[in-house]
């Protein structure tokens, strides 16, 4: 549909030198006989001759009015939706045209009398076209060298509104704008048939939404909203006159540029209703000796207004992907900016605020690096907040994007980033799920070379049967560890002698059952890219933090995977339910093997872990991960009712991935980036105050697991050195093999 905004219906004033010849008055006045003269057959649906006017036949002219429609269609008018929080709070609204359509009984007496005194006084008298008052208009506006009044009657102006809105194209907004006779004519019968088959009510509350305010406000709630912040119902007599005035030329008489024009405009009203005695002239002086009283509020249109912007530009990249709303992404949102739904969503502002606080203290706006984190509630997937460093707009040099980095590439446009031994855990998962012992232990040397060979791949064939994954430890020292110290040790060597157990096909499975975007398994031709490797437990694969925190969130519930949710449901104009979207959850793995995760996993969060300063007042659990290279570094933790995973990143104003080591961090130079002391205090900061509105919920123990809790030995801790300098983090640089040897960032 062609948007009718700033369209403006003729000049303020004419000057001298435009003002109406008495040939062309007598040539309107012509018209407008013969019009009243057709009018009368049109409506007694007689063809009765009558006297040439100005060169045609009122047959003729009847005859071209009978070739016309005789019913308007009036399609809904576009309204503005609105996105709200899980508590109905708004958080942003998305439109073409800012318009709040409202009934009619739900705007001021005041306001209606006010348009119709200046627009068409004789409203409620007359048909569709007024005689008497098109001549008085006429001959006051020649006087006056200007238009002072409008000649059109309301159900007129109403039509050209409403063709105006439905144009599909610049012929037909041209054809709806154009200054001829025939234009005319085709709008007095649809004026006709709209008189015919509507209540004057109805007439005038369409007029009063359709119309154009200025300054982006269509329709007279949003006009009220935006210049004086109440509504249409509440308007006084102040507000009322100027926005009568301004549907004659809202460029023109635009308070927010032209602020003397407007209130001139204004005060004509007020003399009209005084000489029309709706107001008395004590009244019309008394009010003219006001300013205009305006409360602009600002026109905060899309996402970049929201106080979420990025879960916003999440929420409506989730929806133009629902084929219920439309039959291709385009037509989904244009739905979506014109059909005034009512959206309701999961996110918890409180806990936005808390997670934008967390991101912006560690990693700023102008910096080389992006943090980003993302928060989900176990159970429902709901998705409670989205956050990220760089904030959102085309600036450039202020490093804004319109990427969004905490979710999914198809929902967001960013590639995301390797997640590094914050995988670790699905290989766990499916070690415990098919009844490797907790207590388990392997002997793990600070190097391998693993053969190819004795890694089995979907097909039950090994995964190469030439070549070696060469890998080594953090701390380049061996270890004799189990599931437990294994695991929170993060040991590259452990954890590449226990997935020669699980295999490499069902781990990167259960990664996707789990939430986790992978679409890569063999690669390209050259093996370049491919995901399902025996280097995958060290986190090869580019992810978000959403698809992070939906997958840890599945151990907090206990194994059940619930698709990250960011709409609960859409209600339409009127309110009434079109859409719920509701939980979808499917157990991936069973209640025992999520319980011994999270024992294991707990031992991260608490004293002697690596993340033991980021614990909490409630039990915690969660992986640290720092990529080869150091380019990115993760924390994703999680308690039973939240699941958040955090993210540092290195990536230039351009979004090319670079090295974090000797970038400027939250404002300082880092070097020996880590999982645990850059990404750690995110996720900390964040769920420290997200906890204290949350109930206090412990984890269930693994009983029935076999070796839980035997081995559970405290890792020795190291003296104290503050989040920045944490050297005792899992590491794996230099060793995230592609699968066939060569190190991948």
């Amino acid at each position: 549909m062609v948007s009718s905004r700033s369209r403006t219906f003729g000049p303020v004033t004419r000057p001298p030198s435009e003002r109406l010849s008495a040939p062309k008055v007598f040539s309107h006045l012509g018209v407008m006989i013969a019009v009243a003269a057709v009018m009368g057959v049109v409506v007694s649906g007689l063809a009765i001759p009558f006297a040439g006017v100005i060169g045609f036949t009122t047959r003729q002219v009847a005859d071209t009015m009978d070739d016309l429609p005789t019913e308007l269609k009036t399609e809904p008018l576009a309204e503005k939706s609105t996105i709200l929080d899980a508590a109905g709070n708004t958080i942003a609204t998305v439109y073409d045209e800012n318009r709040v359509n409202v009934a009619l009984n739900q705007v001021s007496r005041t306001m209606v009398k006010a348009i119709v005194s200046i627009e068409d006084y004789r409203f409620y008298e007359h048909g569709a076209l007024d005689l008497r008052g098109t001549l008085r208009a006429l001959l006051t506006n020649q006087a006056a060298s200007g238009v002072v009044q409008g000649g059109s009657s309301i159900t007129q102006q109403m039509v050209k509104l409403t063709l105006l809105d439905q144009a599909d194209s610049d012929e037909e907004m041209e054809a709806a704008t154009d200054d001829t006779y025939a234009r005319k004519l085709k709008e007095l019968r649809y004026a006709i048939a709209v008189e015919q088959q509507h209540s004057k009510d109805w007439i005038l509350e369409r007029y009063l939404n359709i119309a154009f305010f200025g300054d982006g406000a269509y329709g007279i709630q949003a006009a009220a909203k935006h210049y004086f912040d109440v509504n249409a119902k509440d308007l006084n007599l102040n507000q009322s006159a100027m926005l009568a005035g301004l549907v004659q030329n809202p460029s023109a008489f635009d308070p927010t540029n032209y602020r003397d024009r407007a209130r001139n405009r204004r005060d004509i009203v007020l003399d009209r209703m005084a000489q029309l005695n709706v107001i008395t002239r004590e009244k019309a002086e008394e009010t003219k000796k006001k300013g205009l009283d305006l409360d602009v509020q600002p026109a905060e249109n899309g996402c970049v207004y929201s106080r979420a912007p990025f879960f916003c530009d999440y929420v409506l990249s989730y929806l133009k992907k629902d084929p219920a709303l439309g039959d291709d992404p385009d037509e989904r949102m244009q739905l979506i900016k014109s059909g005034g739904l009512t959206i309701r969503t999961t996110i918890d502002l409180r806990e936005q605020v808390a997670s934008d606080k967390a991101v912006s203290a560690h990693v700023f706006p102008r910096e080389q690096a992006i943090g980003g984190l993302a928060v989900v509630e176990p159970g429902t997937g709901d998705v409670k907040a989205l956050s990220q460093s760089r904030p959102m707009g085309r600036n450039r040099n202020a490093y804004q994007k319109f990427l969004n980095y905490t979710v999914p590439k198809e929902l967001g446009d960013a590639n995301g980033f390797q997640a590094a031994s914050t995988f670790k855990v699905f290989v766990l998962a499916q070690a415990i799920e098919q009844g490797v012992p907790l207590n388990e232990v392997i002997n793990s040397p600070a190097a391998l070379s693993a053969p190819y060979v004795d890694y089995e791949d979907c097909d039950g064939d090994p995964y190469a049967y030439s070549g070696t994954w060469d890998l080594h430890n953090y701390d380049f020292a061996g270890h004799t560890a189990n599931l437990y110290t294994g695991t929170r040790l993060s040991i590259n060597t452990f954890y590449a002698q226990l997935e020669q157990q699980t295999g490499i096909c069902k781990p990167f499975e259960l990664a996707k059952r789990m939430g986790i975007r992978l679409t890569s398994p063999t690669g390209d031709r050259n093996g370049s890219g491919a995901e399902r490797v025996p280097s995958f437990p060290l986190g090869i694969a580019d992810v978000s933090p959403l698809e992070m925190s939906e997958a840890y969130a599945t151990f907090a519930a206990r194994g059940m995977h619930c698709d990250s949710r960011p709409v609960t449901a859409i209600l339409d104009s009127n309110k009434n339910l079109l859409k719920e979207y509701p939980t979808n959850c499917n157990r991936v793995i069973q209640e025992s093997t999520a319980d011994a995760v999270n024992d294991i996993l707990r031992g991260v969060v608490e004293p002697g872990g690596f993340a033991d300063a980021e614990a909490l007042d409630q039990p915690a659990a969660g992986k640290t991960g720092t990529t080869t290279g150091g380019k990115a570094v993760w924390f994703v933790g999680y308690t039973p009712q939240r699941a958040a995973a955090a993210m540092i990143a290195g990536a230039n104003e351009y979004g090319v991935a670079i090295e974090l080591d000797g970038l400027i961090i939250g404002g300082f130079q880092r070097f020996g980036s880590s999982g645990s002391s850059f990404a750690g205090p995110i996720w900390g900061d964040a769920m420290q105050e997200i906890d204290d509105h949350l109930e206090y919920e412990d984890f269930v123990y693994p009983a029935t697991v076999v070796g839980a809790g035997q081995t559970f030995v405290p890792v020795p801790k190291k003296e104290k050195k503050g989040r920045g300098d944490d050297d005792d983090d899992d590491d794996d640089r230099g060793n995230n093999g592609n699968g066939n040897g060569n190190g991948r960032d």
